[in-house]
């Protein structure tokens, strides 16, 4: 992780590599970087092996670096980039309650409260730096997310006209929702510290984005505020399924251990106990529709 974080805080893959728009050779990295040839040597040998960068011919002497699947999702700015949740992940203050996990799995205490002194919104409502953090890896998480629940199943916004994004952000997910489905009015709803610093959505003549917020995230809307005749919650969560086959089964259960880490309570849940939560908040029915991506989309009726 760390020497991943490294490459994105180099730009080796965007303002460097994909910039260039060929292998470059360990040379002009070296000269474009200002980097220490042998330490760079290093890295890309690791980060080939790891197949995150390959080797190609420059010329019939040389060999030069070039992109590959995994470093595309690298490049700070790319359609389906990665770059800012690893930089979240790997970042200090998100490193330090791993730390002390073992201590607290005993308990309910938060391992980041008992490395950081707050709970994880509290201490970013106070460290602006570190909620920059947080909005653009969840935005970079949502450009992935949310072209995944558009392709596989649109028909969830059929009739919706009004969306509230609870936890929106910045307001990514929701700009990428009324693009595609103009006639839905968004709200983006999030703890104050967010929405204040969330930029403008561009909206249309049919399309448009407004922010709300509240001091709490425990005051959100009762399930009675939703109409009993078209309205519902639509949740987009991983499923635990335990299933060996599935190959990003693994990558559903790291983020539950991120969730014990990070958070009180949190949790990736199974499908009994999704229907649990379901059942307890109030709703009579809900279905779970498969996605190409870790998460599902849950759709829960009142």
């Amino acid at each position: 992780m760390a020497v991943v974080k490294c490459a994105i805080e180099l730009r080796i893959a965007d303002v460097v590599i994909d910039n260039h728009g060929s292998p470059m050779t360990l040379s002009e990295l070296t000269t474009t970087l200002g980097c220490e040839p042998s330490r760079l040597h290093r890295i890309m040998r690791f980060l080939v092996h790891y197949r995150i960068f390959k080797e190609e011919p420059v010329t019939v002497d040389s060999i030069g670096f070039a992109l590959t699947s995994l470093s595309r999702r690298l490049i700070r700015h790319g359609e389906r980039s990665m770059a800012a949740l690893i930089l979240l992940e790997s970042s200090p203050v998100m490193l330090a309650p791993w730390h002390s996990l073992s201590a607290h799995v005993n308990s309910w205490n938060s391992p980041f409260e008992a490395a950081n002194g707050k709970d994880v919104w509290s201490y970013a409502a106070v460290n602006p730096g570190h909620s920059k953090l947080i909005n653009d890896a969840m935005a970079c998480d949502a450009k992935v997310v949310v072209s995944a629940v558009i392709e596989g199943c649109p028909q969830v916004f059929d009739g919706i006209k009004s969306l509230v994004d609870v936890g929106g952000g910045n307001g990514t997910a929701l700009s990428m929702l009324v693009k595609v489905f103009p006639w839905i009015h968004g709200i983006n709803f999030d703890l104050p510290h967010v929405v204040a610093v969330a930029p403008k959505v561009d909206s249309t003549d049919t399309s448009e984005v407004t922010c709300s917020s509240v001091s709490q995230m425990q005051t959100l809307f009762p399930y009675e505020a939703i109409p009993h005749d078209e309205g519902k919650v639509i949740i987009v969560q991983s499923v635990i399924e335990d299933n060996k086959d599935d190959k990003l089964e693994f990558v559903r259960l790291m983020l539950d251990m991120v969730m014990m880490t990070h958070t009180g309570k949190g949790k990736e849940r199974t499908l009994k106990q999704w229907e649990y939560v379901v059942s307890e908040a109030g709703f009579t029915r809900f279905n779970i529709k498969r996605i190409n991506a870790i998460q599902s989309v849950i759709e829960a009726y009142v």
